[in-house]
């Protein structure tokens, strides 16, 4: 009997030892937002290319493979359809970053274009609160991050 009760009070003892994972420490999204740029230099003016530029969004891959993008979409809160942004044809590396930048210029393996112009409606993150949205091909959300700041230029989403 004294054995049983050893072997019970062990055996309590050792699931009271198993480790719990916490909710928040669950699976990284695949991609996520590490940083929005939303108050750019200059703005609001009269939305110049190169204030456009200084406004961002940049999004990571936490997996160990490269992921297709193609389809996926990032976007602010509105749901102006001309606050989508689709990927074309993109393979973001295993932990790489990129960055997507609201203006125009030329695509390249870490830094991806809007492509808007046309004056101050032209900027995508509000100054002061939004949130963005990744989403996959099919529409499933994977990652957003908000803020809510008119005094600072920028939020980290990690």
């Amino acid at each position: 009997m004294r054995s049983l009760s050893l072997a019970l009070s062990a055996a309590a003892l050792a699931v009271a030892f198993v480790p719990v994972v916490p909710a928040q420490a669950a699976a990284l999204p695949a991609v996520q937002f590490v940083k929005i740029y939303y108050n750019s230099p200059g703005s609001p003016d009269n939305g110049a290319n190169s204030s456009l530029n200084g406004e961002w969004a940049q999004l990571k891959n936490t997996t160990r493979k490269a992921i297709n993008l193609k389809g996926w979409t990032l976007r602010d809160k509105t749901s102006a359809p001309d606050h989508v942004y689709t990927f074309g044809t993109f393979t973001l590396g295993a932990g790489k970053t990129v960055t997507v930048r609201t203006g125009k210029g030329t695509n390249t393996s870490t830094t991806r274009y809007w492509g808007r112009s046309g004056g101050t409606f032209a900027y995508i993150w509000n100054q002061t609160a939004d949130t963005g949205y990744i989403r996959n091909p099919s529409g499933k959300l994977i990652d957003s991050c908000s803020y809510n700041n008119s005094r600072a230029a920028s939020v980290n989403c990690l």
